[in-house]
């Protein structure tokens, strides 16, 4: 936070088929060591360390990346990154915007220039209920499957050919959704001593969706009250545990109306829901269309 501004970055709640990210500059970046200038942006940034090591400054700390690793930069959030292997450090710079909010035409549209802060061009953070905002732990180690990702959009941003930008779209979404999916797997691995048990219990609702599954049932299995084994679990899986057991059962009901002769009322019933009504109903809120539909689209795709 600079001077008496309001913390930042701004966060808004949004479901994820609200995101629309916009990308503003991706490009592979070699750099000799040394400080780079401290500043603030408007957009948000993923720089991702290709080849030797770089550390962040923020306000509330310093953070080390290495080859390997990426640093979630924040809109409004004052920073300085200083390449601290010799004789340079290789980076690929992503900035984007999650909702496609930002008119970016120049790098002075990107870097705030303090003598003229435009407060109301920050681009605000999306979140949902059940994630933490990926500012909150902005290092993350992502998977190669990740890397390529990025690197692909960096050539479809260079190259610019026709319908790029909605390919890059659709590669900062993959991205996006890949990094949420590390954060979780990250709390889930310095989770409590609880969390192998949690874990085991999610394991045991996927094999058996059509079991008659309640907070309560679940606390006595862990010995807890339901109260604490509700926020306990919302910490471990990133949801609360009804909304995790009708996740599990509706993807289990798309691959039974995918793969399988069933009746609309066998589907309903083998993944939990004894009536058909309110399984249709169910289903229908989670997809937008009607078991029949969904069925019925599917085969034809």
């Amino acid at each position: 936070m600079i001077g008496n501004e309001q913390p930042y970055p701004e966060l808004q709640l949004s479901m994820f088929r609200d995101w629309s990210p916009s990308i503003h500059y991706a490009q592979e970046q070699t750099l000799a060591p040394g400080k780079l200038a401290q500043r603030r942006i408007y957009d948000f940034e993923l720089l991702y360390v290709v080849q030797g090591e770089a550390v962040t400054y923020m306000p509330d700390r310093q953070y080390r990346i290495t080859a390997g690793q990426l640093i979630f930069l924040p809109a409004g959030v004052l920073h300085q990154n200083e390449v601290v292997s010799s004789p340079y450090a290789k980076f690929i710079g992503i900035h984007f915007d999650f909702f496609d909010e930002l008119d970016i035409v120049t790098e002075a549209d990107i870097v705030v220039n303090e003598d003229a802060v435009q407060r109301d061009k920050f681009a605000k953070e999306a979140v949902t209920e059940a994630n933490l905002p990926l500012s909150s732990n902005p290092v993350y180690t992502p998977p190669i499957s990740c890397v390529k990702l990025m690197e692909q959009l960096v050539e479809e941003f260079t190259m610019r050919a026709p319908g790029y930008e909605l390919l890059c779209k659709s590669l900062m979404l993959n991205i996006l959704a890949v990094l949420y999916r590390t954060q979780l797997a990250s709390r889930l691995t310095s989770a409590s001593v609880h969390g192998s048990r949690i874990t085991e219990l999610m394991s045991a609702i996927e094999q058996s969706p059509a079991h008659p599954w309640t907070n309560k049932a679940l606390g006595d299995a862990m010995d807890m009250t339901e109260d604490h084994f509700a926020k306990l679990f919302k910490r471990h899986a990133g949801m609360p545990p009804g909304e995790f057991i009708g996740f599990i059962r509706h993807r289990e009901a798309r691959r039974l109306l995918r793969e399988t002769e069933q009746t609309i009322e066998e589907v309903g019933r083998n993944v939990g829901y004894a009536d058909i009504h309110y399984f249709s109903r169910s289903f229908s809120r989670h997809e937008g269309i009607s078991p029949r539909a969904y069925r019925k689209l599917a085969r034809i795709l």
